[in-house]
């Protein structure tokens, strides 16, 4: 799978401790990407990722964190 022109071919998914378990919440993340951080749905493993600069993804998770989103 490339994303963004980042081959996620061999990424190591996690999910997110913010992730609650629920059918809804699944989110899975790929470390070991300097510079950005591959985001994928869990329940779609072989569907698309989104590959989010690092600091737009923390600038995101601010805005999440504030109750903007």
């Amino acid at each position: 799978m490339r994303s963004a022109g980042v081959d996620l071919s061999t990424a190591v998914w996690r999910k997110s401790s913010y992730s609650d378990g629920g059918v809804n919440n699944c989110v899975e993340i790929a470390d070991g990407y300097p510079g950005v951080l591959p985001v994928r749905d869990s329940k779609q493993p072989a569907g698309p990722a989104i590959v989010f600069p690092a600091r737009g993804w923390s600038r995101f998770i601010a805005h999440v964190q504030a109750g903007r989103l």
